[in-house]
């Protein structure tokens, strides 16, 4: 359990921002968020919100998917970036790991790992040295490294994404939802994961999660996005025990446990869309 980040540096930026895609559908409504550095930040909501959406937005990688920011401004470093190419924003220490577990299936483990490094230019020794503290927060990739990435289980190709990502010695990682077709054991020790980069190598975290439970137990700080809009915000410890967030996210009430058609049935009265 965290109690909330005291005030950092804000490295990341989203100030009121549009996007449409196919010059048609409106996805984002006036998303504002800011991510603070050495923080990890949730971006909250069911499917279909706009987490994604968002995230690929801050990545610049709409444009493959015929999707624009129309309106509002991404900055990182007080520098514009949203006009700026996904290769150059690596360069600059933003990077995504996407939804789904995107490994190089016919490459080793330690194969995909060596390709996150591919920006860098500080020598193969500083490359190795990375190799192994990868190898220190995901022990099982280590194990594992001579293994063809397509044949390892979900959890493993999870955890050579995030590492991949790492091995590029990124100041920001955007994590979209790590916990999918997850086990809940392995779901937990994801987050421990992210945890302990977090503390121990000073990476920032944005993560879109659908979990919101396990989300706020390790997040500094949270965003709820309903249809396109941040509906509510506010540090971790404080979301978890907003009773909207407890009644509608975690299906929880002051009377206990709430049934799905109850849920359901609050979704069309929730207060903060009215």
């Amino acid at each position: 359990m965290f109690d909330a980040a005291p005030q950092r540096e804000t490295l990341l930026e989203v100030n009121n921002i549009e996007v449409i895609y196919n010059h048609v559908i409106l996805v984002l409504k006036g998303v504002s968020l800011s991510v603070p550095k050495g923080g990890i930040t949730a971006l909250l909501g069911g499917n279909g919100a706009g987490k994604t959406t968002t995230l690929k937005a801050i990545s610049n990688l709409l444009h493959s998917e015929r999707g624009e920011v129309t309106k509002g401004a991404i900055s990182y470093r007080g520098e514009r970036v949203q006009d700026m190419d996904p290769a150059s924003l690596v360069k600059k220490g933003v990077i995504q790991v996407m939804e789904g577990r995107h490994c190089f299936e016919h490459l080793t483990i330690e194969e995909n790992l060596l390709t996150g490094a591919y920006t860098r230019t500080d020598g193969g020794a500083a490359i190795r040295q990375d190799l192994e503290m990868v190898y220190s927060y995901f022990p099982r990739l280590k194990e594992r490294r001579k293994s063809q990435a397509g044949y390892t289980s979900g959890g493993e190709q999870q955890m050579c994404a995030m590492g991949r990502a790492l091995m590029s010695r990124p100041e920001t990682i955007l994590l979209d939802e790590p916990s999918m077709g997850l086990a809940p054991q392995l779901v937990e020790q994801i987050f421990e994961i992210v945890k302990a980069v977090n503390e121990g190598e000073g990476v920032t975290f944005l993560l879109a999660e659908q979990n919101t439970n396990v989300a706020l137990r390790y997040a500094h700080y949270g965003y709820i996005l309903e249809s396109g809009r941040v509906v509510m915000d506010g540090p971790a410890d404080a979301l978890r025990e907003n009773p909207d967030v407890k009644e509608f996210y975690l299906g929880m009430s002051d009377q206990g446990r709430k049934s799905f058609r109850d849920v359901r049935s609050y979704r069309r009265r929730k207060r903060w869309l009215a």
